[in-house]
């Protein structure tokens, strides 16, 4: 998402972060396989692994699960708080995407399900700034 924001001039008008529903991770690197598929792309990876916290739902407009699972989890975490809407699916932006619109996990695959998994994330994301920049004023 950052190149994409990078590539249509907006990088400065809009902050991405990444954090998983779990804290297992934390202080981590990418996996070495997405970073290298991502590499093969021209994308660097250099963001460690952080926990979703409470706080990042006042932080920003949209909390991006890649699964329902993880979807789910941010729900929990949101129970308190009043429904705003903030919590969406990636492939909610890709269009044409299966029913279930999970992001499939490559953990257990193959080099090939590394660079799927950045292929639908592309898709998505290009989807998500079409949807993102319709809503900034004056564009």
């Amino acid at each position: 998402m950052q190149q994409q924001l990078v590539a249509a001039g907006l990088a400065p008008l809009i902050a991405v972060d990444s954090a998983g529903t779990g804290g297992w991770h934390a202080g981590e690197l990418a996996d070495p396989r997405t970073r290298a598929a991502a590499s093969r792309r021209g994308i660097t990876l250099t963001h460690r692994a952080r926990q979703v916290t409470l706080e990042d739902l006042g932080d920003f407009d949209y909390l991006i699960a890649m699964d329902r699972n993880n979807r789910d989890s941010l729900v929990r975490l949101a129970a308190p708080l009043p429904r705003s809407g903030k919590i969406v699916m990636l492939r909610d932006f890709e269009p044409g995407a299966p029913a279930d619109r999970d992001v499939p996990d490559p953990y257990y695959g193959n080099e090939r399900d590394f660079e799927h998994v950045l292929d639908i994330c592309e898709r998505a994301c290009a989807g998500l700034l079409a949807h993102v920049q319709a809503k900034l004023p004056n564009r």
